[in-house]
């Protein structure tokens, strides 16, 4: 990144700093592990194995430039001896069991992974005896989803059909419970987020529409599509991780908002703007712009239940936190094909870091032209 990003205040903010992370190994703890590196901030990460191959962690050579350590969220006492042994400053909870279709075949295991995982960190924060701001990241699928065009808000009623969905939505019980049972006299300040259905380069998961298109028109082969209706919202991975990191140094730092400091410790969405709310269709339409090919109706009348509309609403993020996205649809998508493409060639870690480094500073700087105050350089909010 450019000395202009070393200006912005999120920089201020995690240089130096401990952050303990977990799901560095996944897709999104990937994008975020580069980010706070990026930052200056000192990761421990904690994660099982990554989880398909390629893998992005293993793309932009992650193993070298943080702390790695390979653990299991359903061990509590493995959770507990990491982060007392980091002693934390941050803590970003990413690791999940986040497969729809995995959690039919897998119902246990997603459930302690999610609930049981996520209950550990909590048991863990607590304890702590320094200062520590987290965040827990779960879904916009912990809402109880009645199928409806209006967007939901953080005090709508959780639930969830399939396995993964109402395991996100347990997990967001237990935070709250935690959060009013052990949290509110602690060092420790809570906080969980719900982010839309995230694109950008790296994602190898199986089941999910962006790499099954990376994976057709690599082969040359039509795009497999099994719900072209679905509707959902699409953002770029940065959109929502900006809001995490933001939302944690608010925490860390209640002065830099203008509002009462037991606001921040609740859950936030973090979607994308209305209009990058496109079918499964649209977004495949849109890759194609990119990197052309073709795409097949694979649906099946059969096939378990996944949901077919889903908004989140933005209004807490905005008010509160000065949040609100900043890249379309299309700019989503675009940097997205960017990065695969990039990745289709003979690129080394190095190369793909330099992409993923410059993908972040993009964004970070068209967070400062859109006013957002933690992107905004040598100026308070």
């Amino acid at each position: 990144m450019d000395r202009n990003a070393s200006q912005s205040l999120l920089k201020s903010i995690y240089s130096g700093r401990t952050v303990w992370l977990s799901g560095h190994t996944g897709f999104k703890g990937g994008w975020m592990a580069s980010w706070l590196l990026a930052l200056g901030a000192k990761v421990h990460g904690f994660a099982l194995e990554p989880p398909t191959s390629p893998a992005l962690f293993d793309q932009l050579g992650l193993g070298n430039r943080l702390l790695h350590e390979l653990a299991d969220l359903r061990d509590g006492s493995a959770v507990k001896r990491s982060i007392q042994a980091a002693q934390p400053d941050f803590v970003f909870h990413l690791g999940a069991q986040a497969i729809v279709r995995t959690s039919y075949e897998q119902p246990t295991e997603t459930y302690m992974t999610n609930v049981i995982g996520t209950i550990h960190v909590l048991e863990a924060l607590r304890t702590l005896e320094k200062p520590c701001s987290a965040v827990l990241i779960t879904t916009d699928k912990c809402y109880e989803n009645r199928e409806w065009v209006l967007s939901y808000r953080e005090e709508d009623p959780l639930g969830g059909y399939d396995p993964y969905s109402s395991s996100k939505a347990s997990a967001e019980i237990a935070i709250a419970s935690w959060r009013r049972s052990f949290f509110a006299d602690h060092s420790v300040r809570i906080a969980s987020v719900r982010a839309g259905n995230v694109i950008g380069g790296g994602d190898w998961a199986k089941d999910r529409i962006v790499p099954d298109c990376i994976r057709a028109l690599q082969q040359g082969e039509a795009i497999p599509v099994r719900n072209k209706v679905a509707t959902r919202p699409w953002q770029h991975v940065l959109e929502p991780l900006g809001g995490y990191l933001w939302l944690a140094a608010i925490l860390s730092q209640p002065s830099l908002r203008p509002y009462d400091p037991r606001l921040f410790s609740s859950a936030f969405n973090f979607g994308p703007s209305l209009e990058s709310n496109r079918t499964v269709a649209e977004l495949v339409t849109e890759i194609l712009k990119h990197w052309p090919g073709r795409w097949e109706d694979k649906s099946d009348p059969k096939a378990v239940h996944e949901a077919k509309l889903l908004n989140l609403a933005n209004d807490k993020a905005f008010h509160l936190l000065a949040w609100k996205p900043v890249w379309s649809f299309e700019k989503a998508v675009a940097a997205t094909a960017e990065w695969y493409q990039r990745a289709n060639g003979p690129a080394t870690a190095p190369e793909l870091t330099e992409l993923t480094l410059r993908q972040i500073l993009e964004y970070q700087n068209d967070a400062a032209l859109a006013n957002l105050p933690w992107a905004v350089k040598d100026k308070q909010p």
